[in-house]
């Protein structure tokens, strides 16, 4: 098992594209939705020291945690589906050399009690864009079962919730892409990123990622007459002052 990419920079302007899905250490595209390891490699190496507590309140498949591992920091992951946290718990069951910890809990990115205010010192993370990927049938607080303007007023939690955690002069960092609706765009990235600033949050970047490998491209390929394919993604830097 190789435990780094192959060849790997810093990103150094603000639009993002990682064709390669990444290989390396225990990362693979099969958990539907999940974010290119590029992207926390990138946030967790420019925007956090070797030691520091990173937290992923949408853990998934563990992509950050694996990334945290491989880097030298502590982190916590959660997530309210079993699957998912089952998946996460494989993933980062390997041994590499550094002393870090790494604990999965299940538990809901509203209710964040357990931590103490100012104890981390990176929020790196990706949310369920509403409802579009649906990640359980049967978990009533999985925030994948809401439609938008329900998924918009929840988020205004997760946001006081982030920001409590946070340590000041720290940075939480989230990527989220707009949807699409009978035909009309959803600013889901733009209305997200208004409750984050309420919540308290200054921003300090707006990231354009360019989508790759997306399972949705063939089924809306040749209807581009009607509109135009969503192919980006925003990653919104924000930071605690």
């Amino acid at each position: 098992m190789k435990f780094e990419p192959d060849s790997f920079s810093l990103e150094e302007t603000t639009i993002w594209s990682f064709p390669d899905r990444g290989n390396w250490a225990t990362h693979s595209g099969q958990y539907r939705g999940n974010w290119s390891p590029y992207v926390p490699r990138n946030l967790i190496l420019r925007y956090s020291n070797p030691g520091d507590w990173i937290l992923d309140q949408f853990v998934g498949s563990g992509t950050t945690l694996v990334e945290a591992k491989l880097l030298g920091r502590n982190a916590i992951g959660i997530d309210i589906n079993p699957a998912a946290l089952n998946l996460s718990k494989h993933n980062i069951d390997f041994h590499y050399d550094t002393e870090v910890k790494t604990y999965l809990r299940k538990g809901d990115a509203r209710d964040l009690s357990f931590l103490k205010d100012e104890s981390i010192q990176l929020i790196c993370t990706h949310p369920p864009y509403a409802n579009i990927i649906r990640y359980s049938d049967n978990i009533p607080q999985d925030m994948s079962q809401l439609g938008y303007d329900n998924f918009i007023e929840n988020m205004e939690i997760v946001a006081k919730e982030s920001f409590r955690v946070l340590r000041k002069n720290s940075i939480c960092a989230y990527m989220i892409g707009d949807i699409r609706q009978k035909g009309l765009v959803k600013p889901l990235g733009m209305d997200s990123l208004q409750i984050f600033l309420k919540a308290g949050f200054l921003l300090k970047e707006i990231i354009i990622k360019e989508q790759h490998n997306c399972r949705s491209s063939e089924y809306w390929a040749g209807r581009g007459k009607a509109f135009l394919m969503l192919a980006h993604e925003y990653i919104f830097v924000l930071l605690k002052a």
